[in-house]
């Protein structure tokens, strides 16, 4: 595969914070063509929202703006477990005509995390549906 995928992550709790680390570890270490486009959370002032604000990534405070990317985002990873805003992110992509862009929940990246090897990902207990 020669495209770049674009991904937005949202969330960088316990969860998504874990996951944002590693997932870029990989993107760097394994020259893997992916693309963190724009992230979300609710505190800018996190360690990672800086960091990805320090590396020009934007930073929304507010999930819902990632929508307002358009196609420039494949995949969005929602890992807040907020299952009204992934009802709020569908409404939005579809309000938008946007049907390039798709919404992976947490399970999609627990998926990946089992192929990380990096033992075991932080558990949410909400799932997001």
């Amino acid at each position: 595969m020669s495209q770049v995928v674009k991904v937005a992550l949202l969330g960088l709790g316990e969860v998504g914070e874990t996951f944002a680390e590693h997932f870029l570890e990989k993107i760097q270490e394994d020259h893997v063509k992916v693309e963190i486009v724009a992230a979300a959370h609710h505190n800018l002032e996190s360690p990672v929202a800086l960091g990805f604000i320090q590396n020009g990534v934007p930073v929304f405070k507010d999930a819902l703006e990632v929508v307002s990317m358009g196609a420039k985002v494949d995949i969005i990873f929602d890992l807040t477990g907020d299952p009204e805003l992934r009802k709020k992110l569908r409404v939005a992509l579809q309000e938008t005509h946007n049907k390039h862009t798709v919404i992976a929940p947490e399970v999609v990246a627990h998926l990946l995390w089992n192929f990380f090897g990096e033992g075991e990902l932080p558990h949410s207990e909400k799932t997001g549906y």
